[in-house]
């Protein structure tokens, strides 16, 4: 009775965050669909675009060594996720009001430093809940609400764009979705205090440093990145060579976040009945997509689904 208490306390919270994660994926991807194109509006160069999105993700995920480190060492894991969701949130809107686009690149790597602030301590208190429903499933599911909203903000901004034609419009409607967010991570916040609580399970810990399966895993992941073109640069692609309309560019972008959603879940499951070896076939297929998606035309753009997907699962979320 008690097992089943804790694995319905723990999709409770899973469920909580994944509506969160969905709102904060509907604000921040939807803006992330026409950040290329708004850059090119605002006089930046391709060159530009791809310093500027290569910067921001840098330290998107550079700065994660340092507020993960920082969590495990102070076990302030709600506070830290708190001020980076609220830096991420404020960021996005604001885009609206930038002048120029040294003004706007500097938001759009300040975004990206706010999801580097919150997503390891946010991720370690998932882990506490996904231990008890199976690792697959729970970060599946967070997963696929969190592309859920990754699906709709592109569409809503899509929308906007099509009947409006106002790129700072879109950017500011973003504000909704951003109030949203912080409003559902402060009822999680005071419904559960305390995640690591929901482990019934004492934790397996051991000393012995981090195991091989790691360091391989880790390389894996390093020459994944290595071949990797944020969408930004994308999508400016798409712009100047008129392989891809400016309404349709966020359409682009969020038919892949559903995709790689509804395969987080379904390779969420297989993950915990099969284990890592299901990567395998997931990285050679996203692979593809960068020669496809900048040498080829309109039928060949939509390849950028298939890396999505991939690198969803891969783990560069």
């Amino acid at each position: 009775m008690k097992q089943s208490s804790a694995k319905a306390t723990a999709l409770k919270f899973v469920l909580l965050i994944g509506v969160m994660s969905f709102f904060a994926d509907f604000t921040y991807e939807g803006s992330r669909s026409i950040i290329g194109p708004y850059l090119a509006v605002l006089g930046a160069s391709a060159a530009a675009v791809g310093i500027v999105t290569g910067f921001g993700e840098l330290l998107g995920y550079g700065l994660r060594l340092v507020s993960g480190r920082l969590s495990d060492q102070t076990g302030k894991y709600w506070p830290i996720t708190i001020v980076g969701y609220i830096v991420q949130m404020s960021a996005v809107p604001l885009l609206a009001l930038a002048g120029n686009w040294p003004v706007a690149a500097l938001l759009i790597v300040l975004e990206r430093v706010g999801k580097a602030m919150r997503n390891p301590p946010r991720d370690v208190m998932l882990s506490h809940a996904a231990k008890e429903m199976g690792y697959g499933w729970a970060f599946g599911v967070h997963e696929a609400l969190d592309q859920s909203g990754a699906l709709f903000g592109p569409l809503v901004v899509a929308a906007v764009l099509a009947l409006r034609g106002e790129y700072r419009i879109a950017f500011a409607l973003l504000l909704i979705p951003a109030l949203v967010t912080l409003s559902i991570l402060l009822v999680a916040r005071l419904s559960y205090p305390r995640p690591e609580e929901m482990e019934v399970t004492p934790p397996d810990i051991r000393t012995t440093g981090l195991p091989r399966i790691f360091w391989m895993y880790l390389v894996g992941a390093v020459l994944v990145a290595a071949g990797f073109a944020d969408f930004p640069l994308i999508a400016y692609h798409f712009q100047r060579a008129s392989t891809v309309s400016s309404t349709l560019i966020p359409v682009f972008y969020a038919v892949a976040m559903g995709v790689s959603g509804i395969g987080s879940l379904i390779f969420g499951r297989l993950y915990d009945r099969v284990g890592i070896t299901v990567l395998v076939p997931l990285t050679l297929l996203s692979a593809l997509f960068a020669p496809l998606v900048f040498l080829g035309d309109f039928s060949l753009s939509p390849t950028e689904n298939l890396f999505e997907t991939g690198k969803t699962l891969i783990g560069g979320k």
